[in-house]
């Protein structure tokens, strides 16, 4: 397996530091925009000769096009931000390769009735395409980080042998992170978080389909493992709830994010101020006006997510609550991956939130090296057998739980 890996960034670097460690592939090609972070992240490991740096535009479909050509890279991975995944989506295709993603192409909302029906969803320009995929043999893995990604997994893992009828699944994701010197500091892409917190959440029922309801609605406390303890979680837009239903059955799916009541505070003063915003505004400089995205701007104030590893402590969990009926009786379950900060720092040198991220593509990429996984089309993480997955990923180090309610 060749692969190129574009984007550079915490969880990219990140991937790089745990393929270092498996043998399953021949090459995998660093690019990034920012030639530096390319060679920054090959130059930490050692000098391990299948690692190569590059410089490639993630917007320039061509470009990357010819870069997956000139190295004869069979594997795409995605680990840039959600913008780039139509142009990487289609270099992909037209040059033959495995695509693989953690985050699916952008939604918009409905013109009328944002927070009630669905407009463009997470995933439509991907799926529109999949029959072109599937009769050409091709395979696009997306949505496969941890959430959406593990998350999927749990979700075909209960349904396959925990449940015989599932009466919800809902993701639940919390931590108990806090960071040294800051008192706001997001632990992931504040570009990503902005889209998936102020966009309208999607709820599915099987009655009813996809449809959107208001940012941060119906809270709930949800008591989280290994001593994070109970946070408030709200609805979030997410890709699993328009992934877990096209090949797992449940009556409701949902995704609730532990935000915590001061961050969901700032998120809605940002959309109060228009900061959220991504078409650009023009702003007087020095050298004259210039367009700026006023989300850019905040992006650019806030500390890199990457570097706040030796600051940060405590927990991360990821996870899949599963409510339904087992031979009979009903049964709920909740199955989750934690990783502590302090570990994932000494051991790769990756905060938990990236490093958790990163662990799932490598983990994928293994089972389509080895066979494990295969298909075509443009497919979900649920789309594929759970339990190679989840042995693999306790055999990376890291294992999961399954926690009766």
């Amino acid at each position: 397996m060749r692969v190129l890996l574009v984007g550079a960034g915490g969880v990219g670097t990140a991937i790089t530091r745990i393929a270092a460690r498996r043998p399953f592939f021949e090459a995998m090609v660093v690019a990034d925009y920012d030639p530096a972070r390319a060679e920054a992240a090959v130059a930490a490991l050692d000098g391990d000769e299948r690692f190569h740096p590059e410089r490639v535009d993630a917007g320039d479909e061509a470009a990357v096009t010819e870069l997956l050509a000139r190295h004869r890279c069979d594997v795409l991975l995605n680990a840039t931000d959600p913008r780039f995944v139509m142009p990487l989506f289609g270099a992909a295709r037209a040059a033959g390769a495995t695509y693989v993603d953690m985050a699916m192409s952008l939604s918009r909302p409905h013109p009328e009735k944002p927070y009630e029906e669905c407009g463009v969803k997470l995933g439509d320009a991907q799926f529109a395409v999949a029959q072109e995929w599937e009769k050409a043999g091709a395979l696009a893995l997306v949505g496969m980080g941890v959430e959406p990604g593990l998350s999927d997994v749990f979700a075909r893992y209960a349904a396959d042998e925990l449940f015989d009828e599932i009466e919800e699944i809902g993701i639940r994701d919390g931590a108990n992170l806090t960071v040294d010197g800051f008192d706001f500091a997001p632990s992931f892409n504040i570009w990503t978080t902005i889209e998936e917190c102020l966009n309208p959440p999607v709820v599915y029922e099987s009655d009813r389909g996809w449809y959107t309801t208001e940012p941060f609605s119906e809270p709930e406390v949800f008591d989280f493992p290994e001593g994070i303890g109970p946070v408030e979680c709200v609805n979030v837009e997410h890709e699993e709830v328009l992934l877990v239903p096209r090949w797992v059955d449940a009556r409701r799916v949902t995704f609730k994010y532990g935000l915590g009541r001061e961050f969901v505070d700032t998120l809605k003063t940002l959309h109060q101020l228009g900061l959220d915003r991504t078409t650009p505004v023009t702003v007087a400089s020095a050298a004259g006006p210039v367009p700026v995205s006023p989300r850019d701007v905040v992006a650019a104030c806030l500390p890199d997510p990457a570097t706040l590893g030796e600051r940060m402590h405590g927990k991360t969990c990821a996870g899949t609550w599963v409510r339904g009926v087992k031979d009979g009786a009903p049964r709920e379950v909740y199955l989750y991956h934690v990783v502590d900060n302090q570990w994932s720092m000494a051991e790769y040198g990756s905060q938990a939130v990236v490093w958790q991220t990163a662990v799932n593509p490598v983990v994928a990429l293994e089972l389509l090296a080895t066979g494990a996984w295969s298909g075509t089309g443009v497919l979900g993480p649920e789309a594929f057998p759970a339990r190679p997955f989840l042995d693999l990923l306790t055999a990376y180090g890291t294992p999961w739980g399954l926690r009766e309610q």
